[in-house]
């Protein structure tokens, strides 16, 4: 047994090269996984790749496999607060002594292919391998695994998915992936593999082409949102929205999602169409996805970081939006689901993202806009330097800077307390980054101690 801590590991994968920094290779990876045995070749794989909606379609995905019976294994990322988030067992974060285990028996490993190969393994490889592993070892009937950026070049597409899902795809990470959908598509396409079914969330017709073109070389199937399967009803609920789905198999009405956003609700109608890729649609196979299945199982569907509100009295909602894309999705469903008078913007951005878009896109619904820095400081964009660009977009007189989150989220629920509209309420919506959302979960939310694995 290793005498590693879960400290000791956490240190040592930090120390590697970062997930944001990358070589378009997948030498390093494959030869991990050579030696490890091929875990990810050991049980069938949904894999998802996109621009925005992956992370909430995993975990409908992940719940909706289990609610049918089956054990799951779910690799998805950047995690909100703890790296453990990233590899979960049948739902749940596996716990810090599985973690230390999993690397512990890896770490040989590491040591062979950091010496054979010209770069070091990065974070993102050890952990892709690491899930792998845990999986293999569970062991799972089923890994739902998500891309880490791209698709082509990123180390989870050392597995062949089964069932390859492609959310929505727009512009992020323009440094590396490229500066417009198409050629982001074509990076993405990647995980298409023969044999198996792509279900294709909406996309633009050009990206459309790009992933059929490419389902077609390899000898995928296809299943289009819009064409093959889609939403044929939508309507608001407290709490959420109930949908009715047409499904690959049949019809699937009433169906309660206890998220808000139209988004959330086509990413739902994907999330049905991976399963019933997966386990089998139609009439030979009536009984593996039921309408009494999704309503159990979307009842518990959770997506944490996701306009999730997370206090009341002001309302203070956290949402993981940092591209101009979600950023859109994020302020049309504030509108729709929330009546602010006033909303109040606590904003934390990546330097390397379009920060002038997300101020946009945010500009219409915020009375005024808290502008602060997460901890990342590598990445992060200076409040000084968000404030200057909010100004530009929102005016002088309804942008406040504060550098430390905490103050900034202070100020927000002063401001929308002070502020609120006779009969109105106010809220406050923390946005910006993944990290900038996690960070404000962990101020706001006090969590239960998770259960070992």
């Amino acid at each position: 047994m290793s005498d590693l801590t879960y400290a000791d590991v956490s240190a040592r994968l930090q120390q590697r090269w970062p997930e944001h920094k990358i070589e378009p290779t997948l030498d390093r990876v494959q030869r991990l996984t050579e030696l490890l045995g091929d875990p990810q070749k050991s049980y069938p794989v949904v894999h998802l790749t996109g621009t925005n909606g992956k992370t909430s379609t995993a975990r409908m995905i992940d719940t909706l496999l289990r609610e049918a019976g089956l054990r799951t294994g779910r690799f998805t990322s950047p995690h909100l607060e703890s790296v453990r988030e990233r590899i979960t067992l049948d739902g749940e974060p596996i716990s810090e002594e599985r973690f230390t285990e999993a690397y512990a028996e890896i770490a040989p490993y590491l040591d062979v292919v950091d010496a054979e190969q010209e770069h070091p393994l990065s974070f993102f490889e050890v952990m892709t391998a690491m899930a792998f592993a845990v999986f293999a070892d569970a062991p799972v009937d089923v890994a739902v695994i998500e891309v880490g950026l791209g698709g082509t070049w990123d180390s989870t597409n050392v597995a062949d998915g089964t069932v390859s899902v492609i959310t929505p795809v727009a512009v992020d990470h323009a440094h590396i992936l490229g500066a417009d959908p198409v050629t982001i598509a074509r990076d993405k396409a990647g995980i298409i593999k023969p044999g198996g079914t792509t279900v294709m969330s909406q996309q633009s017709l050009d990206v459309f082409e790009v992933l059929l073109t490419k389902a077609a070389e390899v000898g995928s199937q296809v299943a289009r949102e819009g064409i093959e399967f889609g939403i044929t009803s939508r309507s608001l609920a407290v709490g959420g929205q109930v949908i009715s789905i047409k499904g690959l198999g049949g019809e699937y009405e009433e169906i309660f999602v206890p998220l808000h956003g139209e988004y959330q609700a086509h990413n739902a109608a994907t999330a049905v169409a991976a399963v019933e890729a997966l386990l089998g649609a139609g009439p030979q196979h009536e009984d593996r996805v039921t309408t009494e299945l999704l309503q159990a199982g979307f009842a518990q569907v959770t997506s944490p970081g996701r306009m999730e509100v997370v206090r009341t009295s002001p309302t203070i909602i956290v949402d993981a939006a940092h591209n101009p894309h979600g950023a859109e999705a994020t302020a049309a469903t504030v509108s729709e689901a929330f009546a602010f008078q006033p909303l109040i913007g606590v904003l934390g951005c990546m330097k390397d993202k379009d920060v002038y878009g997300l101020l946009e896109a945010y500009e219409p619904i915020m009375e005024t806009v808290v502008c602060t820095r997460n901890s990342f400081v590598e990445r992060s964009m200076p409040a000084e330097e968000l404030g200057e660009l909010a100004i530009e977009v929102f005016g002088e007189d309804r942008v406040l800077v504060r550098p430390h989150l905490i103050d900034a989220i202070d100020d927000a629920i002063r401001l929308a307390e002070e502020n609120a509209i006779a009969m109105g309420t106010g809220g406050v919506l923390i946005t910006g980054s993944v990290i900038t959302a996690g960070e404000a979960r962990t101020l706001l939310v006090r969590k239960p101690k998770q259960a070992d694995q």
